[in-house]
């Protein structure tokens, strides 16, 4: 194992001493007079440990990164989950520098995009047809617009504390607080964020997590007025809370019960679970799926796929769907290489035995070092949740009672060693195809560290 990096480490008064930022600082002090909050997603709103301000990353090689100032850190945030491959992958850069010289849009349609709508048919279940968007949250409206076309009906159920992207169309009780989110057999539909019209929040209705008998008692009171019903197989957004056994089994005997389509949301899931995602992983299939994050391996682009009668919709151009960067040569030919390389079982094999062996450190290191905690996933993709007993989540409302300090302590006692987490606790550590053997030994080495550290 090569040695780690040592920081060029500075203490301030009262807090730890960590990674000397001052570069980030004060870029991110020019930021705030041109870019709004100074930043460009609301997701970046965060802090490098006890600094109010986010780290600044210049260049990335493989599974590292380096920030303004030089540091150095093995990389689990990885454009959460984006850049699946690796930063600067050599496979990517030289197909991509082929685009580059032959023009990386036009508009119209195009080889790249044939050839990657076949390869996502060849792995991906229920993929019967596929359409194109340029994020998770675009390919998500079109999920939804295609459902309500083929049912001719407008409401979609959600489970509280899933997350379908910042769109209106569901940007409805991700995270609300004890306060706000009602009871629990009957949550209360709350929009995320302001500007987003009530006659929106009325379409949505929500339902508790991992419940058969809480969705039976939704899906019997409003069975008529549902499209469909939506969900993170694994919740990314929601500490990598898992499905309890059964639970996508009893989604989808009701669904097809009743009528109703069933989608997944396979933004974060899609192809690094495995070549099948969510889908493959529990034998589960649903009417349509959307896809995003490591499908364009850094690259901006995104899909839903699903029944031919249901796409078929859409097909005929009687559901409208369009986008003027939808399936460019340059995006279509990324994610054309990325998933060649996913296709291959002992790829995304790797990567998962990569991410066990180091959800196993942070098992080993809480146990001998007394701090109880759970680490819930799977080795692709998985996070790490203080809760006082130390059991994992099981739904959204579990999450409001974890130690959101003793989190923010392990991340920045992590950052001070060189390993990059994702500061939002109830999101996840991905892992890159990149990852080498010395990654992952001073990863399992900062994790005992860090947990040295934790009170």
């Amino acid at each position: 194992m090569t040695p780690r990096r040592t920081f060029n480490a500075v203490p301030d008064a009262g807090t730890p001493v960590g990674p000397r930022t001052d570069t980030s600082r004060a870029l991110f002090d020019r930021a705030g007079k041109s870019l709004a909050g100074g930043v460009s997603s609301s997701s970046r709103i965060t802090s490098t440990g006890p600094h109010p301000y986010p780290l600044y990353i210049e260049r990335g090689s493989g599974a590292r990164i380096w920030d303004a100032d030089g540091n150095e850190y093995v990389d689990f945030l990885i454009s959460y989950g984006s850049a699946v491959l690796g930063h600067a992958d050599p496979g990517l850069a030289r197909a991509l520098g082929g685009v580059l010289q032959t023009g990386t849009m036009f508009g119209t349609c195009n080889l790249p995009e044939i050839e990657l709508a076949e390869q996502i048919q060849r792995m991906v279940p229920c993929a019967d047809l596929v359409r194109y968007a340029n994020s998770g949250s675009e390919a998500i409206q079109g999920a939804v617009r295609a459902a309500r076309g083929f049912t001719g009906r407008s409401r979609i159920l959600k489970f509280e504390g899933h997350y379908h992207g910042w769109v209106d169309t569901l940007a409805i009780s991700n995270r609300p607080t004890a306060d706000e989110a009602g009871p629990y057999e009957a949550p209360a539909a709350l929009p995320h964020s302001p500007g987003i019209p009530a006659g929106v929040v009325a379409d949505v209705l929500v339902c508790p997590w991992n419940d058969p008998a809480a969705l039976r008692t939704v899906l019997d009171a409003h069975q008529r007025e549902i499209a469909a019903v939506i969900c993170e197989p694994i919740v990314a957004n929601n500490a990598c809370t898992m499905p309890a056994p059964g639970f996508l089994e009893v989604l989808r005997e009701e669904c097809t019960r009743r009528g109703l389509l069933l989608i997944f949301d396979e933004v974060c899931t899609g192809f690094r679970t495995g070549p099948g995602g969510a889908q493959a992983l529990f034998g589960v299939v649903p009417d349509l799926a959307v896809y995003s994050k490591a499908l364009g391996g850094g690259l901006p682009i995104a899909a839903f796929a699903g029944r031919a009668d249901v796409m078929g919709e859409v097909a005929a151009n009687r559901v409208k769907h369009g986008g003027t960067y939808n399936g460019s040569p340059l995006c279509a030919t990324a994610a054309l290489v990325t998933l060649t390389r996913l296709a291959d079982p002992a790829v995304t094999d790797r990567i998962d035995a990569a991410g066990r062996r180091i959800m196993t450190a942070v098992r080993r290191a809480a146990h001998d070092h007394g701090v109880p905690c759970a680490v819930q996933g799977v080795g692709a993709m998985f996070q790490v949740v203080f809760s006082a007993d130390g059991a994992p989540t099981r739904q959204y409302r579990d999450t409001l009672a974890l130690d959101q300090g003793r989190y923010d302590a392990f991340r920045y006692a992590l950052v001070t060693r060189g390993i990059h987490v994702n500061a939002y606790g109830l999101a996840c550590w991905f892992v890159s195809a990149a990852v080498t053997e010395d990654d992952i030994g001073a990863t399992c080495a900062a994790i005992d560290e860090a947990f040295a550290t934790i009170r």
